[in-house]
């Protein structure tokens, strides 16, 4: 199959960015210019989400601070909320027929808008007690934790909170006045925004000046974060965002590309904020499920390609690898769990995203450069990876939402997030953005030959954690629930991890790894392969039985890296007698049975110290 024409895509600006109209759109105001019931729908759907939002995100903030977990499922106040919710669009929005002209999209449902908007309710309140919080376990209140811990964090989530309703409620309503023909003044909506900025940024600097230690965010990501969740409000609670210009959301800057057809898609730097190791652009390769397949299900696989740490190392990567413009067409017949074969592949009907490598950071660089006399490298791993993330989402949300009576809700994504070796790390690092950012909560995460094991010395991956988090700003990109450099080994952050998985049967962590690979033995610095083995088995034993934890391990004698990419490996390879290809797909199918494939082997190693086989 050949590959459809390469995209170049130029989208609009991250921050507010909101595009200068001069009068109104005739075919717009023609839409609800004298007509009540589409204009009272509109704005009902807007003040429902609005309110809800304000509701929730205060109750479950009481309830965090209060008793250190979430709201009970069945809480009277938040119940009472999502009601509120349905009555108000049940009574304004009577008709699909008015949804659509309002463009919310030709199949969407009132009752299915309804669920769209109490989703959206209580899931943008989760990402902030996330972020805010530590994950939704809420790690950072655990203890408990000192009095000014507390009131630093309480002050912090409840300006977020502020800032996010606020926001939300300035742009959807000057779109709203757009749409009935009236003025909607950009600058003076940008104006007023920026007002709502500067006063949440001082009252968190007064309560809060310990924030960036604590969460790992300095007060404008943090912001800017929050602006992320209230700019992707308004098009779901809205069909039509115009005059807006938002970078959330379906929009002619994010095209869906042809179903069933790979098609290259390269990012511009300058509105991305993405960049490749060599500062060329980032690309990657996109795969709408066939027609006949469902979009929703989805398959996400990060590259793997070493790393290189210190000038001598990254002196010697060849220059097509800091490069992702010329990375392969990721079909071919040895692909893998990326193969569009049935036979070979359980998953070859699902929506596939191809993340190329090109930073040498693990997929984690936080966007910043790396500058020895003789190169510089460009770490924007974790920018690039999570920038794609939000274009598939944002293709998704347009095909959704054109082809189905739901439309988009991040809850109704069922997502395989793999890599394989260092695209593996980087499922690891990542794996909390694509449950708690994107909130697409039904994800698997399958880290293959990628384990981070650590070695104890000077030279290891808990080195690499500490050299990351002071040269590639990967700080700001780590869990909030795991900001020590020791998060960047393997088994402690899986450790730390599971604590909050398993909130659906589907997040798990299924790790896959040979327990013979010379690759892995040398990247990490093991003295042998004897030495690597006996760390893996140590480190399994230690893990074993954890929450959302499992692991397929073949004692293979030959040495194996990543089986994930590579058919003849995927449906061969086996371990207690079940080919990778087989689990995998057995284990997303069934969440809450799988079993862990771990073989003893008569390896040179020493035993495993718990059972296995």
């Amino acid at each position: 199959m050949q590959p459809s024409k390469i995209w170049s895509v130029s989208c609009l600006a991250v921050a507010t960015a909101l595009l200068v109209v001069a009068g109104t759109s005739p075919a717009t105001a023609q839409l609800t210019a004298g007509n009540r019931a589409l204009s009272g729908c509109e704005s009902a759907v807007s003040r429902a989400l609005a309110g809800c939002f304000g509701s929730v995100s205060k109750h479950e903030r009481d309830c965090y601070l209060q008793t250190g977990q979430a709201c009970a499922t069945a809480d009277a106040k938040i119940s009472s909320a999502l009601n509120g919710v349905a009555r108000r669009i049940t009574k304004s929005c009577s008709t699909s027929g008015t949804l659509e002209t309002l463009k919310y999209g030709p199949q969407l449902t009132v009752a299915a808008l309804v669920t769209r908007i109490q989703t959206d309710c209580l899931g943008e309140a989760q990402s902030l007690v996330a972020r805010t919080f530590g994950g939704p376990q809420a790690a950072l209140l655990a203890g408990p934790p000192p009095a000014d811990t507390v009131a630093c964090l309480k002050m912090a989530y409840t300006q977020a909170a502020q800032l996010i309703a606020g926001s939300f409620k300035l742009q959807s309503k000057c779109a709203r006045r757009f749409h009935q023909g009236k003025t909607c003044d950009l600058t003076a909506l940008a104006a007023s925004i920026a007002k709502k900025d500067a006063t949440a940024s001082t009252k968190i600097t007064r309560a809060c000046p310990s924030l960036p230690s604590l969460i790992g965010l300095d007060l404008t990501p943090f912001l800017s974060r929050a602006h992320e969740q209230d700019r992707c409000m308004v098009p779901t609670a809205l069909g039509d965002v115009g005059p807006l210009a938002l970078d959330c959301g379906p929009r002619p800057s994010v095209p869906a590309p042809p179903r069933g057809q790979w098609t290259q898609v390269v990012l511009d730097n300058a509105t991305w904020g993405t960049k490749c190791g060599d500062g060329s652009s980032y690309a990657f390769w996109i795969r709408l499920a066939p027609s006949n397949a469902a979009a929703e299900q989805v398959l996400i696989h990060l590259e793997g390609g070493g790393v290189c740490v210190f000038e001598s190392d990254c002196d010697g990567v060849p220059p097509s690898l800091f490069k992702a413009t010329d990375d392969y067409l990721p079909n071919g017949p040895s692909g893998g769990y990326l193969s569009t074969n049935p036979a070979t592949n359980p998953f070859s009907d699902r929506t596939m995203l191809a993340l190329p490598y090109c930073t040498q950071d693990v997929h984690f660089g936080g966007g910043v450069a790396t500058v020895f006399p003789s190169i510089t490298v460009q770490r924007y791993g974790a920018v690039n990876v999570r920038a794609a993330l939000r274009y598939l989402r944002d293709v998704l949300w347009a095909e959704l939402g054109n082809t189905t009576p739901e439309g988009y809700r991040p809850d109704r994504l069922q997502v395989l997030f793999g890599g394989v070796s260092a695209g593996g790390y980087g499922v690891t690092y990542n794996y909390h953005y694509v449950l708690d950012d994107l909130r697409w909560i039904h994800t698997t995460a399958v880290p293959d030959s990628g384990l981070a094991l650590d070695n104890g010395t000077l030279f290891s991956v808990a080195t690499l954690g500490t050299l990351a988090q002071e040269q590639w700003n990967t700080l700001s990109f780590q869990p909030p629930y795991c900001q020590a450099s020791i998060c960047a080994v393997g088994p402690h952050t899986l450790a730390v991890t599971s604590t909050r998985l398993k909130a659906v049967p589907d997040q798990q962590i299924l790790t896959v790894s040979n327990q013979v690979d010379s690759v892995q033995t040398s990247t990490t610095f093991f003295a042998n392969q004897t030495s690597w083995t006996n760390a893996l088995r140590q480190t399994y034993c230690a893990n074993q039985g954890l929450n959302g934890l499992r692991y397929f391990l073949p004692a293979n004698p030959t040495p194996i890296h990543t089986m994930l990419s590579t058919t003849s490996l995927f449906t061969g390879l086996t371990s207690v007698g079940v080919p990778v290809n087989a689990w995998l797909a057995d284990a997303i199918a069934h969440p809450d049975a799988v079993i862990d494939r771990v073989e003893s082997g008569s390896l040179a190693a020493n035993p495993f110290t718990c059972p296995v086989d």
